[in-house]
């Protein structure tokens, strides 16, 4: 046997990044009601802390993003920790055993994963994915059932879903490689599908995320492109596409969009919009190019602002941090309003990929121009971090951000309470979990004011 020979073997063999570490599954389904507690829960955060990723029950999965969707959450209430459960989305692709690839899976619009994130709407918690429909959860998370709405919902709904803090609607939309591209959807603030119009987009593109504010609804047409002639890479980057934004009025139609041309990037994750006179503000994490092949080395997030000036047409872009980032969030009381503060995880040099490993958690001053974080120590790795306000008049840095932290000296993981009022201080909780949780994706705060009694 030759020396290529036996490295062709060894490639073979290897388990790659996303199923290795942290990033590897775990196989039980937990319930804990006696948790492990290190300082204070504060009395106000009475509710669930819920996040999704995924976790493939075989141990094998072909993309980060293919596995089987998992749901790890905390019960808060009055200062204690009341359980910490973690369950599968038995969705038609998990109860059926499904790989990602299968005809089916693309086919079935309720064989998705749920694996990508959880959001709570008229007393309804979804766990979502972006090619199917959603899943609904039962609040101690076991998996209720696929939603289309009363059958009015055809197309997919997106992982990203924006809940309006004036009017509570929640606003959607759904992308496919196959006609119509790209549908925006509306659900009314009782959770009744009251608005869905098709807009025209050349391609199929993977839109993971989008943006609203009191006015627009914000679709980004950027180069990650679907070919199913190519059955061996179905998607991946097209220097030919371009890049455009789109800003249409809510509830609007396609006669209504009006497109931006911007220089060719890609974005997983908006921190947020919002309107300023004639200017559109759109601050997000800019990716300079992406590849959605599994080994190869992806370009990391730059936070940006995007100004589109409705009156004349221009358009700006600028670099507003030089630390990378992912997984950016503001408090959900400023959707598509002006913000001031934003959230995110970055590695401690703040200048390395950031899909994989982040090592502190970042809050953002975007009006002074100042960034903060908080170090949880040279073994700790936070997920996505989301902040929960101490009451319904506090100000948009008093309260509390919530995640999950792995402690690799000790293979476990904590539901972590850092001060958002206090950059760089130390936690004033953390929930000590029975196993860990594998890096994933995104979660909500479910306060028990949006549930039934």
């Amino acid at each position: 046997m030759t020396d290529l020979d036996t490295d062709a073997r060894a490639d073979a063999a290897r388990t790659p990044w996303y199923l290795e570490g942290n990033f590897g599954p775990v196989f039980d389904e937990v319930t804990d009601l006696d948790l492990r507690v290190t300082g204070s829960i504060p009395p106000s955060l009475s509710g669930r802390y819920l996040r999704t990723g995924s976790n493939p029950p075989s141990g094998v999965s072909s993309h980060w993003f293919a596995g089987d969707g998992m749901v790890h959450g905390v019960r808060l209430d009055a200062g204690n920790a009341v359980w910490y459960r973690n369950r599968y989305v038995r969705t038609t692709k998990f109860l059926r055993g499904l790989d990602a690839t299968d005809p089916d899976v693309f086919a079935d619009p309720t064989a998705g994963s749920g694996n990508t994130s959880v959001q709570a709407h008229a007393g309804r918690i979804w766990a979502l994915e972006e090619l199917h429909l959603p899943y609904e959860m039962s609040p101690e998370l076991d998996t209720i059932g696929s939603d289309d709405f009363g059958g009015r919902l055809t197309t997919a709904f997106t992982a990203h879903p924006k809940l309006c803090p004036e009017t509570g609607e929640l606003h959607f939309f759904g992308y496919s490689p196959l006609p119509p591209f790209l549908t925006y959807h509306v659900l009314d603030a009782s959770g009744a599908l009251v608005h869905s119009t098709e807009i025209d987009v050349p391609k199929g593109t993977m839109m993971h995320d989008f943006m609203i504010t009191r006015d627009h609804a914000i679709f980004m047409d950027l180069p990650i492109v679907f070919d199913l002639s190519n059955l061996e890479s179905p998607i991946g980057w097209d220097d030919t596409y371009g890049a455009r934004i789109g800003i249409m009025p809510r509830m609007g139609t396609n006669a209504d969009i009006r497109w931006f041309e911007i220089d060719p990037c890609y974005v997983f994750h908006p921190l947020n919009a919002y309107v300023d006179g004639n200017l559109v503000v759109c601050d997000v994490g800019r990716h300079a190019s992406m590849s959605m092949e599994p080994e190869v080395y992806t370009p990391p997030a730059h936070l940006h602002r995007w100004t589109f000036d409705l009156a004349s047409g221009a358009v700006n872009e600028e670099r507003i941090d030089e630390r990378t980032h992912a997984f950016s969030r503001v408090d959900d009381r400023v959707v598509g309003l002006p913000h001031r503060y934003g959230w995110g995880v970055s590695h401690r040099d703040g200048s390395e990929t950031t899909l994989r490993e982040p090592g502190v958690v970042v809050r953002w001053d975007v009006v002074n121009g100042t960034q903060d974080t908080y170090d949880l120590g040279p073994d700790a790795f936070p997920s996505e971090f989301v902040f929960v306000q101490d009451d319904d008049a506090a100000g948009e840095d008093e309260g509390w951000a919530i995640g999950f932290v792995y402690n690799a000296s000790e293979d476990s993981s904590d539901l972590v309470i850092l001060d958002a009022s206090a950059p760089g201080s130390d936690p004033v909780a953390r929930i000590h979990l029975p196993q860990r949780v594998p890096f994933g994706f995104h979660g909500s705060w479910v306060d028990d004011s949006v549930l039934p009694n």
